[in-house]
């Protein structure tokens, strides 16, 4: 067996959908967050891998540990093919995971970074996002997947795998400045793909230029 960089996708399932509101604090803004099933075990994906449920529980175990050491686990917008964090390109953090059956669930916090407010812009926007899951591990001839780390969960936009996907947890727009044009402009793409990615393009070339600053 080879250990290998496992990347896995994360598909969308409309039935867990939904909006959920949580305060930041009087006088802030109110935190987006997203959450669902993080990784799947017991079945075979999309990239013809099998992680069984003890390899997932131990991985969200360490994760855990992870997250209460450092307050958090840092994730990207979309992912490398590497097991390197970028900071550039840090959007998120995941506060939390657990198990539910076979599979991971967890929750993470979009944060106020270039990539984080392309995140938090698209989900107010109507715009559904995956997850996937990146870390390295021994697969065996069968697919299986053995010595499972889980090094982190990144946000994506286009998934892949069966029956998961994170809820979006995000403020009532309208209660900020602007939110009422904010929200004209999300009813507006919500139908529209072509206006989707126009609006995606606009803001990847806005933290370009946040870069180049």
């Amino acid at each position: 067996m080879k250990e290998n960089i496992l990347v896995e996708h994360l598909a969308y399932d409309t039935a867990k959908a939904e909006v959920i509101t949580e305060s930041a604090g009087e006088g802030q803004p109110k935190n987006v967050y997203m959450k669902g099933i993080f990784i799947q075990g017991g079945l075979r994906n999309h990239n013809g891998r099998v992680y069984p449920v003890n390899e997932i529980r131990k991985a969200v175990e360490s994760l855990n540990e992870s997250i209460r050491q450092d307050s958090g686990v840092l994730g990207e917008c979309d992912h490398p093919q590497e097991l390197q964090i970028h900071l550039d390109r840090v959007s998120h953090k995941i506060t939390e995971m657990w198990m539910d059956g076979a599979n991971g669930y967890g929750k993470l916090q979009v944060l106020p970074t270039p990539c984080g407010e392309i995140v938090r812009t698209l989900l107010q926007s109507g715009i559904k996002l995956g997850v996937s899951s990146r870390g390295s591990g021994n697969v065996d001839d069968n697919g299986e997947v053995s010595d499972f780390d889980m090094l982190t969960v990144d946000i994506v936009a286009k998934p892949s795998a069966p029956n998961a996907y994170p809820v979006p947890m995000y403020e009532a727009i309208m209660n900020r400045k602007h939110g009422y044009r904010t929200h004209e402009l999300a009813e507006a793409v919500r139908h529209d793909k072509g206006a989707q990615q126009h609006l995606t393009k606009v803001l990847l070339n806005w933290v370009d230029e946040l870069k180049l600053r």
